[in-house]
């Protein structure tokens, strides 16, 4: 079974079959699939609905329909901003590279309708030592997490707190890496399905005549305290409220879908509002 529905298959005979529904509009036979990506040329049907039905338990975007396999309906893309919920997160780590480096803390915020909600923070034991550096950087000693959970033990009610919400990260990149790095330590061959937006991304669309796009920067632009930079709650709250103000500056330029978003990012020329 799925662990999370907000977990998908890293593996290559899924990610295969998704590639093929997506090349036939979205459906096609379980003979189809079996053929195709198994490479069992003429297959019983019976036989083809057997060994769909294993894809079909380990990757909510697939489903199976008699005899038809079909991608799932998760149009991201389409999504209204206005209507979606976020979680903005923020992770400390032990290092720059994952793996081999862990994640020390754990903080987000949810936004929704347009206001900071809920929170979710934890240290997180990163089960290695904190070298020196980073403890001068963040604060985080080796002491402050050694009875802190692990990720495995936070993973339940992190996953839930994210549930199908767009992540939203400073330098998203980075997160996203090490949050797949961890999740696939605990459900191995799994990665999160949640788009990220990146508010360092967006910022530079949408404030390019700002110094630079640190979060320092874009915090002071808003009058955002970041009194505690380099702590996980801290960098998520100061995040999740440039990205308050960065939606505002989006609806204005009439940008109020995810697919408009990522046209937005991909353009080369400065956001006009």
């Amino acid at each position: 079974m799925t662990p999370y529905p907000n977990l998908i298959s890293e593996s290559l005979l899924i990610n295969e079959t998704v590639a093929l529904l997506r090349s036939f509009g979205g459906k096609a036979s379980a003979v189809s699939v079996v053929d195709f990506v198994m490479k069992i040329r003429k297959p019983d049907p019976r036989l083809a609905r057997s060994l769909v039905a294993d894809l079909i338990e380990r990757d909510p975007r697939l489903t199976l329909n008699i005899d038809t396999v079909e991608l799932a309906d998760g149009d991201f893309e389409g999504r209204e901003l206005a209507a979606t919920e976020f979680v903005v997160f923020d992770l400390e780590t032990t290092g720059a590279k994952a793996p081999p480096c862990r994640i020390t803390e754990i903080g987000a915020y949810r936004v929704k309708n347009g206001q900071v909600a809920e929170k979710f923070e934890t240290l997180v034991n990163p089960e290695m030592p904190i070298p020196w550096f980073i403890t001068q950087l963040t604060g985080i000693t080796d002491d402050m997490v050694a009875e802190a959970p692990k990720f495995a033990d936070v993973a339940h009610d992190f996953l839930s707190f994210i549930g199908d919400s767009i992540l939203v990260a400073h330098n998203s990149g980075f997160d996203m890496r090490f949050l797949n790095s961890e999740v696939a330590r605990v459900f191995p061959d799994y990665r999160v399905a949640n788009p990220c937006l990146c508010t360092v991304l967006l910022s530079r669309k949408l404030l390019p005549d700002i110094v630079n796009h640190k979060l320092k920067t874009v915090a002071a632009h808003y009058s955002i305290d970041l009194t505690n930079h380099h702590r996980a709650s801290a960098d998520a709250y100061a995040t999740a409220h440039i990205f308050v103000n960065l939606l505002d500056k989006l609806y204005d330029g009439g940008v109020n879908d995810l697919a408009a978003v990522r046209k937005l990012g991909s353009r080369k020329h400065r956001y006009v509002r």
